[in-house]
């Protein structure tokens, strides 16, 4: 579902990106870990179309992100830490709202509507103001909003940040559910007990490289039980 070659990103005289290479399958959660400037926004802005590359290639759904914007566009959904949404709309209102970029109308949007309600258990929210909601169930709705036409592809960036511990539970269950339905996930973040919980494989970042993949039992393995301890051994070791 999601390809990236030699992928390197540029600003300036900084590289955010060096000749990063990974792939993710269906049914799978990717999670790419490392610190704040590792390059894991980056990388999930230019799989998003957001930000073009320098140099190498990415895939997702078999689309070039870079020639295909559009149909990526369509087979993905993006949720960041720090997303907002309407505050005087209602949820229902704010999913009607974005349902018409999907071409999502009259029986189509119903139904979409209610397999995402069921799937987020978020009944709650869809009379009530964004304004009147708690920090979890806009997160819902911002979530919501991002897998209404069914993505095969979701990339969350971080999606956790400012949640409290009930909200940050949903959220990590949701990823679970989501991936299990088959579809394919990055889940960036440097919260390694949160990967630790969701992740298949992962990938440690380090100075725009990946300095580090394998499956969530193999890192396990490498720090001795612990992925923190292994992402420090790692990235002590190519420092």
């Amino acid at each position: 579902m999601i390809e990236v070659r030699g992928l390197g990103k540029a600003y300036g005289r900084q590289m955010a990106l060096r000749d990063l290479s990974f792939q993710v399958a269906p049914g799978e959660v990717y999670a790419l870990l490392g610190p704040n400037g590792a390059g894991k926004t980056t990388t999930l802005r230019i799989l998003a179309t957001l930000v073009r590359p320098s140099k190498g290639e990415a895939r997702v759904a078999g689309f070039d992100v870079t020639r295909e914007a559009l149909e990526v566009r369509r087979r993905l959904g993006l949720v960041n830490g720090g997303m907002r949404v309407y505050d005087r709309l209602t949820g229902r209102e704010v999913l009607s709202f974005f349902a018409g970029f999907y071409g999502l109308e009259g029986r189509a949007f119903r139904e979409a509507l209610d397999w995402v309600v069921g799937l987020l258990r978020m009944e709650e929210t869809l009379e009530r103001r964004v304004m009147e909601m708690s920090t979890g169930m806009r997160q819902k709705v911002v979530i919501a909003r991002a897998i209404l036409h069914r993505p095969p592809v979701l990339l969350l960036d971080e999606a956790t940040a400012g949640l409290d511990v009930f909200a940050r539970r949903a959220l990590l269950d949701f990823v679970k559910a989501y991936r299990d339905l088959g579809h394919a996930i990055v889940y960036s973040t440097h919260v390694m007990s949160e990967a630790e919980e969701v992740a298949d494989r992962v990938g440690f970042l380090h100075g725009g490289r990946l300095v580090y993949e394998g499956t969530k039992a193999e890192a396990l393995a490498l720090g001795g039980g612990s992925l923190e301890r292994a992402f420090v051994q790692v990235v002590q070791e190519a420092a």
